[in-house]
């Protein structure tokens, strides 16, 4: 990146360093850590909003509406997530090509599963092979995106079912005393009282997803800690700036990182639910309540 940067040979010291750090492959590392962040930011509004509509699915009084999210929920937290996250990207990029190949390919002749490969004509691919790589590595970030927010969802809605039949009955009875519709009731008086009860468990939640961010590099996106392996690794005479084997500091890195991460989480979650416990007749609102 620097001037003084183009003779690696000439550098020792705290020159190399600096120029070591400032490396193209360290700016993709650098930026991988803006990769999980968004990552964060996308998919938890996401699972939230699916977890919600888990959760209304499964208390529906429309019995297919009250299976499927039944079924959802415990089928997903059942199976192990790993294999959740391996298979929904794979099963959804051939979903994808599948379809496309049918509408763009019809004169295709050969069949597209030939043993263990899937071929498709070249049209169909997802994304193109002359696609530029950011586009191959946004949408390997949007199916990302998709399989945690359907593993998640499912973890929200089972949070969020919960908190609903926690919410006082006699709520739900003074508000049809006052002839408000049960759209009404749920809106108004349910929804609004149910994110204190809901939040001790999305909490725990949401610790869960930022430790399950690291799964990126098993779907292929370049994450932190796949630049962490790379950029540890123990260089040959090839590189510019070869070193011994580095990786221990990076993983070390990755764990400061984390750990930061989930304390600024802690606060900012306290904070929420002391914001939340105001008023509501539970142990921290009545705390409160006394304390003023």
């Amino acid at each position: 990146m620097f001037a003084s940067c183009t003779d690696p040979s000439t550098l020792d010291g705290l020159n190399w360093l600096a120029c070591y750090l400032t490396t193209g492959k360290h700016v993709l590392f650098y930026k991988s850590f803006i990769v999980v962040l968004t990552l964060l930011a996308v998919t938890a509004p996401i699972a939230l909003g699916v977890g919600f509509l888990g959760a209304m699915a499964a208390r529906s009084k429309v019995a297919p509406l009250r299976w499927f999210g039944t079924l959802y929920t415990s089928m997903v937290r059942g199976v192990p997530d790993i294999v959740f996250f391996l298979f929904v990207p794979l099963a959804m990029d051939q979903g994808f090509e599948w379809t496309r190949h049918k509408i763009l390919c019809p004169d295709w002749s050969e069949p597209i599963r030939q043993g263990n490969d899937f071929l498709v004509c070249s049209a169909a691919k997802l994304p193109l092979g002359s696609a530029p790589q950011a586009v191959h590595e946004f949408y390997g970030f949007i199916l990302a995106v998709i399989a945690f927010s359907i593993v998640f969802g499912a973890f929200a809605a089972n949070v969020l079912s919960g908190a609903m039949s926690a919410v006082p009955r006699a709520q739900m009875e003074t508000a049809e005393a006052y002839g408000m519709s049960p759209r009404q009731s749920f809106w108004r008086i349910l929804v609004p009282q149910m994110w204190i009860y809901a939040l001790p468990g999305l909490s725990n939640l949401w610790m869960i997803l930022i430790k399950a961010t690291p799964l990126l590099f098993l779907l292929g996106v370049e994450d932190i800690v796949y630049w962490a392996r790379e950029l540890g690794g123990a260089k040959t005479s090839h590189f510019d700036y070869p070193h011994p084997d580095w990786r221990l500091w990076y993983f070390l890195g990755l764990l400061v990182f984390y750990l930061a991460f989930t304390k600024v989480s802690e606060i900012v979650l306290d904070r929420l639910t002391t914001r939340l416990s105001r008023g509501q007749a539970t142990v921290a609102g009545e705390q409160m309540r006394k304390a003023t």
